[in-house]
């Protein structure tokens, strides 16, 4: 997994110590409401699109950059599904992140879905009834964002 610029220049004063830093989720359906997934390379887990946003980047734009890199599919943004601060995270470096997640719901608009970068081994489409395991907080904001009546989910 390729560390931005930003984070590395951060690291060099803080080193591994616990690092807050903002993130997203994309939630990514097509026409026939199947979900977008990319199975990680780090871990080997399917999962949906995440990322760090850039310095100054808005979150909607940020989930938007982050589908078109890890996948090659364009999308939209629909609507906040949620937006939540994650527990400690220590990444297979040693470095600690205290994510702050925004999490989307996203309309495939174009591009052909597939593996955009090293992040991930496979990217595919899943209904949602043939889903693999996913982690319990994307599995949330799946179900939020296949139901029609949903509101944004905070802690």
């Amino acid at each position: 997994m390729a560390i931005p610029e930003f984070v590395l220049a951060l690291r060099a004063k803080v080193g591994r110590d616990p690092l807050p830093l903002p993130g997203v989720t994309a939630v990514v359906l097509d026409d026939d409401d199947r979900v977008l997934l990319v199975r990680r390379s780090d871990n080997g887990q399917w999962a949906l699109v995440t990322g760090c946003l850039e310095p100054g980047e808005q979150p909607a734009a940020g989930a938007l950059r982050e589908i078109a890199e890890e996948t090659a599919v364009e999308a939209v943004v629909e609507s906040l599904l949620g937006v939540e601060a994650l527990d400690l995270v220590v990444c297979p470096n040693g470095d600690q992140v205290y994510w702050l997640d925004t999490a989307f719901r996203c309309r495939a608009a174009g591009g052909a879905a597939r593996v955009g970068d090293d992040e991930s081994l496979e990217v595919a489409w899943f209904a949602p009834e043939a889903m693999p395991e996913l982690p319990s907080r994307h599995a949330r904001y799946v179900a939020l964002a296949l139901d029609p009546e949903a509101t944004p989910w905070f802690k």
